[in-house]
């Protein structure tokens, strides 16, 4: 915006932003898994920013919904999701709230409702998209699960318990698409089959999955991990095939039409955002030193210090910011929850300026490129043992020190009582 406050909306027409700052660009389908986060930690005053920016575009939508990927003045409708739901919901459940709550609600509720957008009229209906009526099915049914996920828990806040049960229902929606004897998300078409042939190496533009395969796609249920890993039949399936991920090459003529796979380790695709979760999940087994393996082997593989140092496209910074919270030694799997998975540390110290005099020191004792697997964790002086650490006990201020070795303490993290808890309720 100008210095007077002006600015030209997604309407086209000059407005002055009244209260806050205007910003634009919001490349929602890929911020909203890390980079949101790592504001609400570093520039929380700049999330009511963002915030505000997002409903000032609900007020000028001829559609009256929030941004899906907004490019200065344009909603480009370029990615899927309605993304700006989790974005907002994480910020609300944390505390930022300097922007109109009730139009925050009411606009999330507007956009996951509207049945024209891109499926989501098939998605109330059905439970689930069918391939043979929209592009991309998979990936879009999948990833409003998510987005509905985070309302829900906007709506349980407010005390608004019949959208929070509803949510809730929607959430569990993916379970629609996940084929038992495969054990991959597919397509299904109208009249409930799946589609056929199916490929779980191909991906296309245009196809069943958004930029990306069955082998990425089939891993994104961050708000119900506990009960894809029992659909996958249990911590040891799950951990077979999450190795299985990072292993498999497939073929080239599979994925040769889509440049936005890349940074691969074997399925895993690093330079896009579907797959940036996964190295986490072994945490959720009960195995974090395979996470810290795994984490490291990207961070040490994939980024360095070169203008072509970055596997992938950076998306308005979501790549960067998943390398700063990674090296820092944790990550939220689920955009919304408020919890920090525990990877491993890859820099010896870093503090968190938290504002109004506080601060979140992390350090790293005895680290070395060798001594990548934490031993023991520390939160404030005290054992701590959890795998996670949730974002109130970071913003409180204090200090988070890890214990380094050269070999994996298969112990620490894999007892099921200091797992991450991510299970929807019900069957």
């Amino acid at each position: 915006m100008d210095v007077d406050g002006q600015y030209r909306g997604i309407d086209k027409e000059v407005h002055t932003a009244s209260g806050f700052t205007n910003y634009t660009t919001f490349s929602l389908w890929d911020i909203y898994r890390t980079e949101a986060q790592l504001f609400t930690l570093i520039r929380p005053n700049m999330m009511n920013d963002f915030v505000n920016s997002l409903l000032a575009c609900y007020d000028q939508s001829p559609h009256h919904v929030l941004p899906t990927w907004i490019s200065y003045a344009c909603e480009t409708w370029i990615m899927i999701g309605y993304h700006s739901l989790p974005f907002i919901s994480d910020a609300y459940l944390k505390g930022i709230r300097g922007y109109d709550i009730r139009k925050a609600y009411e606009a999330m509720k507007a956009s996951s409702t509207a049945g024209w957008y891109q499926g989501c009229g098939y998605y109330m209906k059905n439970g689930f998209i069918p391939s043979d009526k929209e592009i991309e099915s998979v990936s879009k049914t999948l990833e409003y699960a998510m987005d509905d996920w985070s309302f829900a828990q906007v709506a349980k806040d407010m005390g608004k318990e019949d959208d929070y049960k509803e949510y809730m229902k929607r959430s569990a929606y993916y379970k629609n698409i996940f084929d038992t004897k495969t054990r991959f998300m597919r397509a299904r078409t109208s009249d409930g089959k799946w589609r056929e042939p199916f490929d779980p190496f191909f991906a296309k533009y245009g196809g069943d999955y958004t930029e990306a395969n069955a082998w990425q796609y089939s891993w994104y249920v961050p708000q119900d991990v506990h009960s894809l890993i029992d659909l996958m039949g249990g911590p040891d399936s799950f951990t077979a095939k999450l190795d299985s991920t990072f292993i498999l090459k497939g073929t080239d003529d599979a994925t040769r039409n889509v440049e936005d796979i890349s940074g691969c380790i074997g399925q895993y695709a690093h330079g896009n955002e579907p797959s940036q979760h996964i190295p986490y999940l072994y945490v959720y087994a009960g195995k974090p030193w395979k996470t810290q393996e795994k984490v490291v082997q990207i961070v040490n593989t994939l980024y360095d210090n070169t203008p072509g140092g970055i596997c992938g496209n950076e998306d308005c910074g979501q790549l960067s910011a998943w390398y700063i919270l990674t090296v820092m030694g944790f990550y939220p799997v689920n955009p919304a929850e408020g919890v920090y998975i525990f990877g491993t540390p890859m820099i010896p110290e870093a503090k968190i300026d938290l504002g109004s005099g506080k601060s979140f020191l992390v350090t790293a004792i005895n680290y070395s490129d060798k001594n990548i697997y934490i031993q023991s964790v520390k939160l404030n002086g005290q054992t701590y043992t959890k795998s996670f650490i949730r974002h109130a006990d970071i913003v409180k201020g204090g200090t988070l020190e890890y214990t380094m070795g050269p070999l994996p303490n298969k112990s620490w993290g894999s007892d099921p009582a200091d797992q991450p808890q991510s299970r929807i309720p019900g069957k």
